[in-house]
């Protein structure tokens, strides 16, 4: 049971007490980026012995998720609105959420921040997709979370998940750049190479021999065409080779992706399967505010040929093969040359991939809450 009352947080060790936003575990988010993030950092706040500082706000219309084992309390809040309106409810109800539970610092992980806040407010930025990248595809996007936009500004502090989304910032002038940390997340301890991954995959969806993976929703941002045509140049020198696509399609999924093999949601130790028996992971997005499943690939051995924009090269930084952005050809070639040198590639994004930790991050982000209050 999720409270609605409590008293002041608790604080321990004269640090900070912070209100950590975890209600996107609480919705489609889950299993998104947000949602790695959000599993992520509080698994390695908890580690660090942050977790007496911590309470948790969930909200109490949904069950509480899976969450670490940790001594951080838990306070709710509840709101009439989950769809179009809900950043527009919270940038009037968050306040009174506040000024109720009274933390030195509340951290937004999501686009939705107070209209007015009693207490410092952090913020993760992931990325700035509506405004950065789209023109009018993202309009409906834009208006959703026009209030977002409006109030970071207010931030005590930004912390973002890149260089490229920290340069975002401060290009469409959403935070000076004296207010932004880059903190960089990391992949989860589930990624790993995992022997007999490709025994599990022809078991779980009787898929047999090499194969290209795709991770995500196949929104016009990814382009699933250049995907397609990556796959279809590759095949010129792998005629047996397949494309499996992990994740839910989404909404702006074309409605055929011409043979490829749609597996739909999986956990992440399937998943970590998938990337660990995978020939290459081939990523044609567009925009990334940080570019999660190369570094996921990268951590479970798998080689990744990616367009070369925003986030991409800081996460990839030669251990993978970067092609001009928008250049399906030049992708599809780029697989067909990691498939010439797969044990290079695999090492090279292992060794890639352990410049990346939780506990790093969560240690940064510990910083980042301390700084405000000195």
């Amino acid at each position: 049971m999720i409270s609605l009352l409590m008293n002041q947080p608790r604080k321990g060790g004269g640090r900070p007490s912070v209100l950590l936003d975890m209600r996107p575990l609480q919705g489609p988010s889950a299993s998104r980026g947000v949602g790695a993030y959000a599993r992520g950092l509080l698994k390695g706040l908890v580690k660090a012995g942050f977790d007496t500082n911590l309470t948790l706000l969930l909200d109490v219309a949904f069950d509480a998720p899976a969450l670490p084992v940790g001594r951080y309390r838990l306070a709710g809040c509840r709101r009439r609105s989950h769809g179009q309106l809900a950043a527009y409810e919270d940038a009037v109800a968050l306040t009174a959420d506040l000024e109720r539970i009274a933390p030195d610092v509340y951290h937004a992980i999501d686009f939705h921040l107070p209209g007015r806040c009693p207490t410092r407010l952090v913020v993760t930025l992931h990325d700035l997709i509506p405004w950065a990248w789209g023109g009018s595809r993202m309009r409906g996007e834009r208006m959703r979370y026009g209030i977002f936009r409006r109030l970071l500004p207010r931030a005590d502090l930004v912390i973002a998940v890149s260089d490229a989304t920290s340069e975002d910032a401060v290009r469409l002038r959403v935070a000076v750049r004296q207010k932004i940390r880059v903190i960089r997340e990391s992949a989860d301890t589930a990624f790993v190479p995992r022997h007999g991954a490709a025994a599990r995959v022809k078991e779980k969806w009787g898929i047999d021999g090499r194969y290209l993976l795709f991770v995500g929703a196949l929104d016009a941002r990814k382009d699933p065409h250049a995907l397609l045509r990556a796959w279809t140049t590759a095949r010129l020198a792998h005629p047996d080779l397949r494309l499996l696509i992990a994740g839910v399609p989404g909404r702006q999924a074309p409605p055929s992706m011409s043979g490829a093999v749609q597996l739909g949601r999986v956990d992440d130790e399937e998943l970590a399967d998938l990337y660990s028996a995978a020939s290459c992971l081939v990523f044609p997005s567009r925009y990334e505010g940080f570019g999660l499943p190369c570094l996921e690939a990268m951590a479970c051995g798998c080689p990744v040929a990616a367009f070369r924009n925003t986030s991409i090269p800081e996460v990839v930084d030669g251990a993978g093969i970067l092609v001009e952005d928008g250049d399906a050809e030049a992708l599809g070639e780029a697989v067909t040359e990691v498939m010439r040198e797969p044990e290079r590639w695999k090492r090279a994004g292992l060794e890639r991939a352990r410049q990346f930790s939780w506990d790093k991050a969560a240690r940064e982000t510990i910083s980042a809450y301390e700084s405000l209050l000195r």
